[in-house]
C-alpha cells in the first residue's frame, strides 16, 4: 500500500510539471545560442556585428535580425556587406526562422545541412558568395520555400531531384556555379508556383525537361551557356505567361515551331544564340508585341529577314547575325523608329541599303558587315545622332563615303573590303574622281598637271615609307593602336570578340572576380588585347561598365591602363583595354613567389602608381577617386612600367568637393579606408590609405586579410611595431637576398650594402605607414608621396651605380 501511494505521488508531481512547461512560453535563448554561434564564425571586418551586436539590449534589436510578436528570430537578413566565414550549423535551431539572406557577404564553405531542418523557411538566399561543395538533397525538406537563390557561387555536382519537393517554389536561381548532370525529369513535377527558373552559366547537359511546360506560371526560363542539347519542348512555346525564354550558348537544334503551335502572347526577350537551330525565322514571332529583344544570332536559320519585324512596336534589338539569310533588307524596317541595335551581319544578304535607314533615329548600333550588299552607302545615315557603332565592311559598296554624323570619327576597319568606296582619304580611301568635263586652257596645263604629277610623287614615297613602318610594327606586334588611332576607334563587335578568344575558352583566361572574367585575345591583324566581360548577372554590372568607360575615356595617362575599344548590347559587355604581358602586381608578388621584383622595381612600380594617382587627383580637370587600387588592379607592361586599371567604381568630385558621400562600401576590404565604416565618404586622402597598404604589401608580402591579422592585429600595426630596427623581421626576404645581382656579384657584398638597403627600406616604409594613418587630414598628399618616391628611387639607383 505505501508503494502505491509513493507511485501515485510521484505521478501527480510529474503531471504537474508538464502541466506547468506547457505553460510556460517558448523560451529565446536558444534562438540567442544561435545568432552568437553564428558571429562567431565571421571575421566582421567592418564591425557590423561587433558594433550591434551585444548584451546590452535585445537581440532583436540587432541589426539584420527581425523577430516575431514572441520574440522568436524570424528573419536573418545581410546583402552586400563583407562578413567572411562559413554558415554555423547551429543556425539551423532558428526553428521559426522565414527569411535568411545573406547575398553578397563573402562567406565561404558549404551549406550545412542543418538549414533543411527549418520548417517555416520561405526565402533563402546565399546568392553572390564563394559557397562550395553540392547543394544538399535535404533542402528537399523545405516545403514552405518560396525563394532559393544561390547565384553566383562554387556549387558543383548535379541539382538535387529532391527539390521538386518544393511544392510552395516561387523563384529557383542556380546560375553562375559550376553544377554539372542533366536537369532533372521530375524536378517540375510538384511546384505549380514556379514563375522563375534561372538555371544559366553551369555545366548541365541532356535535354531542356518536358515538365517545364506544366508550369502554367513560369515567367522566365533562363538557361544560357549550358551544354543542353536536343530540341526545345514544342510546348514550351505555347505558354500564357512567359516573358523571358533564354536558352542561347548551348548545343540545341531543330527548328522552331510554326505558327500553329507558337503562343507567347507576353514574350519580352528570346534569347536561342549561338545553337544550332535550323529552319526560317518562326513566323509564330510576329503575334509577339510585347517583344523587345530578338537574338538568332549564330544558328542555322535561312530564308529572308522577315518584313513583319517592322509590325513589333515594342522591339528594340534584332541580333540576326551569323545565320544563312538571304535576300534584302526590308525597307519596312525603317519605320521601326524606337529601334537601338540591329546586326544583321555574316549572311548572305544582297541589294542596298535601304535610304530610308535614316529615319531609324535612335539606333545606336548597326551591323551590316559581311553581306553581298551592293549600291552607295545612303547619305540619311549622316542624320543618326546617337549611331556610335556602324560596321558595313566586307560588303560590295561602292561611290562616295558620306561626310557628317558617324562618318566624322568611323574607322577603315567599319569599311574595309568595299573596294570601290572613295572620299575619305584620312583613312587612305582614295577622293572620288572629278567627272566634269568642262575644257581647261592650254596655258593652265603646267600650272596643273605639274604639281599634280609632283604631288604623286610625294605620295607615293608617303606611302613606301607608310608601309616600310607598318611592316616593322606588324612585326613588334604592337599590342594596341596609337593614342591617335584609338581617338577614332570603332566599337569591335561580339563576333569579333569570340574569334579573338576562341569563342572565351578558359585557355585565354587570364583572371576573374566578382566584376567578370578577364580574357587574352588577339585580333585579326595580330595585336593582343584584354577583354574584360562583365558579369551582367551582377545588378551593378551595367553602371560598372558605364562608369569605367567614362574614367577610361576621359584621362589620359602613362601609367592609366588604356581602354581600345568597347562592345555592349542588352547582355553582354566588354572593354577591350591593352594587353599587360606581366599580368598583374598581385601575380608578380604571389604567383612568382615575388622573386622577380628586387627592391629597386618594387618603389618603380609603387612610383608609377601614384603618379598616376597624382595625376587623376591633382592635374585632371575633374578630381577623380579611383576607390579601390589594390595589386590585382595594378598592371606590368613588358618593361615592367605599372598601370592603374579597373574604374568601375571610381567617383568624381565636382567643383570644390573635398569628399563625396557613398552610397554603398567600396572597395576591398583590407584596402577600403577605415572613414567608409564610420562616415560613409571618399575623398583623396581614402586612395592615399589604400596606397599606402600596397605600398606595404608590396614590401612585405603580406596581404592585409593576411589569416595572421586576426582581432586587432593589422598590417599597418604590424609593419609600425617592427619600425625601424626590426624591419628584418616584416620586410619580403626575397628583396635582401636578390637586390644585388643587378650591380654587385655575391662575393663583393658586404654588411654596408644591406645598410644601405635597410636605410631605403626604412626610407619607403615610414612614406607607407604615413599614406595608411587613420585620421585622413594626417595622411600625406600624393604629390608629395611622388616627390618623396622619385627622391628614393634617384637616389637610391645612384648609390647601387657606384656600388658596381
Amino acid at each position: 500500500m505505501a508503494f502505491f501511494f509513493i507511485r501515485t505521488a510521484i505521478l501527480i508531481l510529474l503531471a504537474t510539471a508538464a502541466c506547468t512547461a506547457a505553460l510556460t512560453p517558448p523560451s529565446n535563448s536558444t534562438d540567442l545560442a544561435a545568432l552568437l554561434a553564428f558571429k562567431e564564425q565571421l571575421k566582421d571586418p567592418l564591425g557590423i556585428l561587433a558594433g550591434n551586436w551585444t548584451a546590452t539590449e535585445s537581440f532583436c534589436l540587432w541589426a539584420g535580425v527581425s523577430c516575431d510578436s514572441r520574440q522568436r528570430v524570424t528573419g536573418l537578413v545581410f546583402s552586400d556587406v563583407q562578413l567572411q566565414g562559413s554558415i554555423t550549423p547551429s543556425l539551423g535551431n532558428l526553428s521559426f526562422l522565414s527569411t535568411l539572406i545573406l547575398g553578397n557577404t563573402s562567406i565561404t564553405g558549404t551549406v550545412p545541412n542543418e538549414l533543411g531542418s527549418l520548417p517555416w523557411l520561405q526565402n533563402l538566399n546565399l546568392s553572390f558568395n564563394s559557397l562550395s561543395g553540392t547543394i544538399p538533397h535535404i533542402l528537399g525538406n523545405l516545403t514552405r520555400l518560396e525563394i532559393l537563390d544561390l547565384t553566383q557561387n562554387h556549387f558543383f555536382g548535379g541539382i538535387p531531384h529532391e527539390l521538386h519537393n518544393l511544392r510552395s517554389l516561387v523563384y529557383l536561381g542556380l546560375p553562375g556555379n559550376e553544377l554539372s548532370g542533366p536537369i532533372p525529369q521530375g524536378l517540375f513535377n510538384n511546384t505549380p508556383n514556379l514563375s522563375e527558373i534561372r538555371l544559366g552559366l553551369n555545366r548541365l547537359t541532356g535535354a531542356i525537361p518536358g515538365s517545364v511546360s506544366s508550369l502554367l506560371k513560369l515567367e522566365a526560363l533562363v538557361l544560357e551557356k549550358n551544354l543542353l542539347s536536343g530540341p526545345v519542348p514544342p510546348s514550351l512555346f505555347n505558354m500564357s505567361q512567359l516573358q523571358v525564354l533564354a536558352v542561347g550558348r548551348n548545343n540545341l537544334s531543330g527548328p522552331i515551331p510554326g505558327n500553329e503551335s507558337f503562343h507567347l502572347p507576353m514574350l519580352q526577350t528570346i534569347a536561342l544564340q549561338e545553337n544550332q537551330f535550323h529552319g526560317p525565322i518562326p513566323l509564330g514571332l510576329s503575334t509577339c508585341q510585347n517583344l523587345v529583344e530578338l537574338s538568332l544570332a549564330v544558328n542555322n536559320f535561312t530564308g529572308s529577314v522577315p518584313s513583319w519585324l517592322a509590325a513589333l512596336p515594342k522591339l528594340t534589338l534584332i541580333y540576326l547575325a551569323m545565320n544563312g539569310l538571304t535576300g534584302k533588307i526590308p525597307v519596312e524596317l525603317s519605320n521601326h523608329t524606337g529601334l537601338l541595335g540591329l546586326d544583321l551581319s555574316e549572311n548572305n544578304l544582297e541589294g542596298s541599303i535601304p535610304d530610308s535607314f535614316g529615319n531609324l533615329l535612335s539606333i545606336e548600333e548597326l551591323d551590316l558587315s559581311s553581306n553581298l550588299l551592293s549600291g552607295a552607302i545612303p547619305k540619311s545615315l549622316t542624320n543618326l545622332t546617337y549611331l556610335a557603332n556602324l560596321n558595313l565592311s566586307f560588303n560590295r559598296l561602292g561611290g562616295q563615303i558620306p561626310e557628317g554624323g558617324v562618318f566624322l570619327n568611323i574607322t577603315l576597319k567599319s569599311l574595309m573590303g568595299n573596294n570601290a568606296l572613295c572620299g575619305l582619304p584620312r583613312l587612305g580611301i582614295a577622293q572620288c574622281p572629278n567627272t566634269s568635263k568642262q575644257s581647261r586652257p592650254k596655258q593652265l596645263l603646267i600650272k596643273v598637271l605639274l604639281p599634280a604629277v609632283l604631288a604623286f610623287f610625294i605620295l607615293a614615297v608617303f606611302l613606301y615609307m607608310m608601309l616600310a613602318r607598318m611592316k616593322v610594327n606588324k612585326r613588334r606586334k604592337m599590342p594596341v593602336p596609337s593614342d591617335t588611332d584609338m581617338q577614332n576607334y570603332q566599337l569591335i563587335s561580339y563576333h569579333e570578340l569570340v574569334r579573338a578568344t576562341s569563342n572565351f575558352t578558359d585557355n585565354n583566361l587570364l583572371g576573374e572576380g566578382s566584376f567578370g572574367k578577364v580574357f587574352k585575345g588577339e585580333l585579326d591583324d595580330g595585336s593582343l588585347i584584354a577583354i574584360k566581360v562583365l558579369n551582367m548577372r551582377q545588378e551593378s554590372a551595367s553602371k560598372s561598365f558605364d562608369t569605367e568607360c567614362r574614367a577610361l575615356r576621359m584621362t589620359r595617362h602613362r601609367n592609366l591602363v588604356r581602354i581600345v575599344s568597347t562592345c555592349s548590347n542588352l547582355d553582354f559587355k566588354a572593354l577591350i583595354l591593352e594587353y599587360m604581358p606581366h599580368g598583374s602586381l598581385d601575380d608578380s608578388l604571389y604567383l612568382n613567389d615575388g622573386r622577380q621584383l628586387s627592391f629597386l622595381q618594387r618603389v618603380g612600380i609603387m612610383l608609377d602608381v601614384a603618379m598616376a594617382l597624382e595625376y587623376l587627383h591633382h592635374q585632371h580637370f575633374e578630381v577623380v577617386l579611383h576607390c579601390d587600387l589594390k595589386p590585382s588592379n595594378i598592371l606590368l607592361d613588358k618593361d615592367m612600367i605599372a598601370h592603374v586599371s579597373d574604374f568601375g567604381i571610381s567617383k568624381l568630385l565636382v567643383g570644390d568637393e573635398n569628399s563625396i558621400t557613398l552610397t554603398s562600401m567600396p572597395g576591398t576590404v583590407g584596402y577600403m579606408a577605415p572613414e567608409f565604416g564610420s562616415t560613409g565618404k571618399a575623398s583623396r586622402a581614402s586612395d592615399i590609405y589604400s596606397f599606402g597598404i600596397v605600398l606595404l604589401e608590396i614590401l612585405t608580402r603580406k596581404r592585409p586579410t593576411d589569416p595572421m591579422f586576426v582581432s586587432e592585429l593589422s598590417l599597418r600595426q604590424w609593419v609600425s611595431q617592427a619600425f625601424p630596427h626590426e624591419l628584418s623581421n616584416v620586410v619580403d626576404s626575397s628583396i635582401l637576398q636578390d637586390e644585388f645581382n643587378n650591380g654587385i656579384d655575391d662575393a663583393s657584398r658586404t654588411p654596408e650594402d644591406f645598410s644601405v638597403t635597410n636605410t631605403y627600406l626604412a626610407s619607403v616604409i615610414e612614406l607607407a605607414l604615413l599614406c595608411s594613418r587613420v585620421a585622413p587630414e594626417e595622411r600625406i598628399p600624393m604629390n608629395d608621396v611622388v616627390v618623396k618616391l622619385n627622391r628614393i628611387k634617384s637616389n637610391y639607383s645612384s648609390q647601387l651605380g657606384n656600388k658596381s
